[in-house]
């Protein structure tokens, strides 16, 4: 009987804001990088725990009555129902029915956590998954489930089980390939997922190896082909004395009656460049059987393989590396008749084998019926009525393949040595590196070349499920010959990242890391917050500072060595693209982004910031501001060594922690240093580092701190490089776009700088207060989706520092009016200013940098807080070039009136 599925009452309804996908290391948790973030607002049932609704308990229960196996906190079984029953709010429930659901669907995962936003009613749902896209489908059910039954209607929970295991087998890597990438994690290789099917990067960088289900970057492209060429590769066996059935090409009813002619029935017909045994049909008998297997196999080749059916045992040979791995006996899917019942009730029988599921979910596949299935009864005059006689082998499949429903068993021991002298040879013949060899055979315990058996085919991509979980016998792991290959003993496939996050300066930091790091002689990437950079050539432009830009560093096989700017958005959004980093920096913690993405306080984001040097290596190092208490006390959470900088050699924390025998950067007399121990190596003089200019710029030299303490540690960069490179980055457009370029005009210096928030504003506006020039110019403004008080502030510090003030608007209001914005900075200019101070407001950034060049007075220092930098710059450039330009002309003229009164004088 059809169920009858009810809408939900209204007051019952509980509405998914937002749901985020978490890929990498995450604000929730670094061991399980892939979550899914849930934003739930639960309406009306905020106000219905789970112990005010009647039957709740029991319906839930009865639902999914294996849910009795969730601890929860109670850390028992039946812990969860236990929590049920105290009473606990719906989100807790989403998060256990999402996690049952996709155990329920072969995808067993256990981790979890519910924690309210902050605001009433809202929760972030979390929870592991396996397969994005069905994490993302058991978050939107988990939330249908819990309402149907709040509600105590019915719900098709079998409709939603059966849809995640489709989703899980259309998005998860086959076994395949998937046992590969997991024995290359074992190793601590890391991998990326290149598409949607089974092509995987293993490694990074300059060390990156591809596979594209067994097929690898290192097998050969024309051993493939000949692989797939069924006749190619039957001649060069041929040629090389391997015993091969004897056969010919047909394309046509004529070929294959005279092919039978000269061969002789049993027949076996096969698309010439067909796998995975799709149009092939074996032990033909009669010429109406012929005629049917030709259109069957012409559905894939026009041209098709007709041989000599070989009566024996089909059996898959595995060569890796041109070596012998193992071997397995194939059987295709069957059922064994008893004499009582139909094989439709067979096949139902053998398919309730709990070692059977669906595609790959277990070690063995559901057998279900096809076209082939029916054929192959045709051909017997059996239906799936008939019933068989009692130990009647029924076959119904014409291949032996796993995936439609066959058994292997593992013989591994069995395998005579010279047949695998044999296999071995044929790798080499057809030059496949990880090949797959089918053989019939009465056995294989002795030489094939003796028992009338015969090489079928040679196959590039073989599958592995069969050797890593045969129906019988011992599992093999294959997969670990392929990694040997591809990376010997001693290899991990990785290349050095520096990930560098905190509130400011963290993209100075990193393009200065990354030019000392170019200076020593690596080929570096690196990302910042203007763009995605190789060598030194931008491959991406904006703000690249998330897991995306990360991948694509780490995806270019010209780079081996990474510098990663992180900010919080991208960890927030997607996490961390990289599981383990050789070292971390952490500038700095400061109001900034506080409100956004459920970070209230500067102890939360503090939290997210520690997500990167949670990442370091035991052996690598995370390096932490000793003059931030809130970045200092990462320290206490972290496994990995720890070096710290500070502005101030005597603070208690370096002194300490250098008598402690640890590493540190200071700036001390004048000199960037690094103190080991007792010991100090002065790096360079301050004044001779054009980033610091001339050591006004005290936030540069803050920032220069981190950059030589991270590349020193790593033991292959010299002082020397260190140096050499402090003295060669120029604060630029070019080398800094957008921090601290100065440009000079006639009259006037125009500072560019990225300034955005109250911390960054203020060392901004220190190192102005050092710099020739009156008056002072401040064109400023406020980012929207920062607190009321954070945009103040930026108005309170304007006043305190600059003559003159000039309010623009950025591009994007971030969820506020122009108006909102202006009025609270004006609020904390007239809070702060003790003189008049002159304003004018002009909305767009090109308009307000126009009006201050045109009404700039002799002398003065003009300060932009610029939005988009490089339309900014650009803009600036453009009237710099001009300025220059009509200098040039008003020269040449002057030279040519000089010219015109000494001839005059003259005459």
């Amino acid at each position: 009987m059809k169920k009858k599925y009810i809408t939900c009452p209204t007051n019952l309804f509980m509405k998914i804001i937002e749901i985020k996908v978490l890929k990498g290391p995450n604000y929730w948790s670094i061991r399980r990088p892939k979550l899914i973030q849930m934003k739930l607002d639960l309406e009306e049932m905020e106000h219905q725990p789970t112990n005010s609704i009647p039957g709740f308990r029991h319906r839930l229960e009865k639902l999914f009555p294996s849910m009795y196996e969730h601890r929860c906190s109670v850390g028992l079984p039946g812990g969860f129902f236990q929590r049920v029953d105290e009473g606990t709010w719906m989100g807790h429930v989403i998060e256990h029915v999402a996690l049952e659901i996709q155990t329920l669907a072969g995808m067993d995962t256990g981790f979890g956590r519910t924690r309210s936003t902050g605001k009433e009613g809202e929760y972030y749902v979390v929870f592991s998954y396996m397969e994005e896209d069905a994490g993302v489908y058991a978050a939107k059910a988990a939330v249908r489930i819990v309402q149907s039954i709040a509600a105590d209607v019915a719900y098709d929970l079998a409709g939603d089980i059966q849809r995640l295991r489709e989703v899980r087998e259309d998005t998860r890597l086959g076994p395949s390939t998937g046992c590969i990438v997991e024995e290359a994690a074992k190793r601590g290789i890391p991998y990326i997922r290149l598409n949607k099917h089974s092509l995987v990067q293993l490694g990074y960088g300059v060390h990156q190896k591809r596979i594209r289900a067994t097929i690898a970057s290192t097998t050969s492209s024309i051993a493939v082909d000949i692989a797939c060429d069924k006749e190619e590769t039957k001649n060069l066996l041929e040629a090389a004395e391997i015993p091969v059935p004897r056969g010919l090409i047909i394309r046509d009813e004529e070929g294959l009656k005279d092919a039978i002619d000269r061969i002789g029935y049993p027949i076996v017909l096969k698309p010439i460049d067909g796998n995975h045994g799709k149009g092939a049909t074996t032990n033909i008998t009669t010429w109406e059987q012929a005629v049917v297997a030709l259109a069957a196999a012409q559905r894939y080749s026009r041209s098709v393989i007709c041989e000599k059916f070989i009566v024996g045992f089909d059996f898959r040979v595995l060569v890796i590396n041109y070596k012998f791995v193992c071997a397995a006996l194939r059987t295709p899917a069957s059922v064994v008749g008893d004499g009582i019942h139909s094989i439709q009730w067979l096949i139902d029988e053998v398919n309730k084998d709990p070692r059977r599921g669906y595609g790959h979910e277990k070690v063995l596949t559901q057998i279900k019926t096809d076209e082939f299935s029916q054929k192959m009864l045709n051909e017997k005059g059996y239906t799936l009525e008939t019933v068989p006689a009692e130990g009647e082998l029924v076959l119904l499949k014409p291949t032996a393949n796993l995936s439609t429903g066959g058994t292997s068993t593992d013989i591994t021991d069995e395998v005579h040595p010279v047949n695998i002298f044999m296999a071995e040879r044929i790798a080499r013949i057809i030059g496949l590196d990880i090949c797959g060899i089918d053989i019939m055979a009465p056995d294989l315990r002795s030489p094939i070349t003796e028992n009338g058996g015969a090489v079928l085919e040679v196959n590039a991509a073989p599958g592995f499920r069969m050797h890593i979980e045969p129906s019988e016998g011992l599992p093999r792991n294959v997969a670990e010959p392929v990694v040997d290959m591809l990376y010997p003993k001693g290899t991990n496939g990785r290349i050095p990242i520096i990930a560098i996050t905190g509130t400011n300066g963290k993209t100075t930091t990193t393009r200065l890391t990354a030019h000392i790091v170019k200076t020593a002689g690596y080929k570096v990437g690196f990302t910042t917050s203007d763009g995605v950079y190789i060598q030194n050539q931008m491959m991406m432009k904006g703000d690249c500072t998330g897991p995306v830009s990360s991948q694509f560093v780490l995806k270019d096989p010209t780079v081996d060595f990474a510098v990663l700017e992180c900010a919080r958005g991208g960890i927030l959004k997607s996490g961390l693209a990289f599981s383990n980093c050789d070292i971390a920096v952490v500038t700095n913690v400061t109001a900034d982004h506080l409100g956004l993405g459920g970070i209230e306080t500067l102890e939360q984001m503090a939290k997210v910031k520690s997500v990167v040097p949670e990442t370091v290596f035991k052996h690598g190092y995370a390096i932490l501001n000793a003059d931030d208490d809130l970045v200092y006390n990462m320290k206490n959470s972290l496994e990995c060594n720890i070096a710290l900088f500070s502005m101030n050699e005597n603070n208690p924390r370096i002194r300490q922690h250098c008598a402690d025998g640890g590493i540190a950067a200071v700036y001390e007399n004048g000199y960037v240093s690094l103190l080991k121990g007792n010991w100090k190596i002065r790096i360079e003089k301050v004044t001779d580092i054009p980033l610091t200019f001339g050591g006004k710029a005290i936030h540069n030299i803050m920032n220069t701190l981190p950059a030589i303490l991270s590349t020193y540690i790593f033991r292959n960069i010299k002082v020397e490089d260190i140096r050499l490179a402090l003295q060669t980055f120029i604060p630029s457009p070019v080398q800094t776009p957008g921090r601290l370029n100065l440009f000079q005009f006639k009259h006037f210096r125009f500072l560019v700088d990225f300034a955005h928030n109250p911390a960054g504003l203020e060392l901004l506006c220190d190192f102005v207060s050092k710099m020739d020039g009156s008056p002072k110019i401040g064109i400023i403004s406020g980012t929207g989706d920062r607190r009321d008080d954070d945009i103040r502030e930026l108005g309170r510090i304007s006043a305190r520092y600059f003559d003159e003030i000039i309010i623009r608007q950025d591009k994007n209001l971030r969820g506020r009016t122009s108006e909102e914005i202006i009025n609270l900075l004006v609020q904390g200019i007239d809070a702060t200013k003790t003189k008049e101070i002159p304003l004018t407001i002009i909305t767009k950034e090109r308009d307000a940098i126009m009006y201050a060049y045109k009404n700039a007075p002799q002398g003065s220092l003009i300060t932009i807080m610029c939005d988009v930098v490089p339309d900014a710059l650009e803009f600036i450039k453009g009237l710099k070039e001009e300025e220059d330009r009509q200098s040039h002309v008003g020269n040449n003229q002057s030279i040519v009136g000089s010219q015109q009164t000494v001839i005059k004088s003259v005459l």
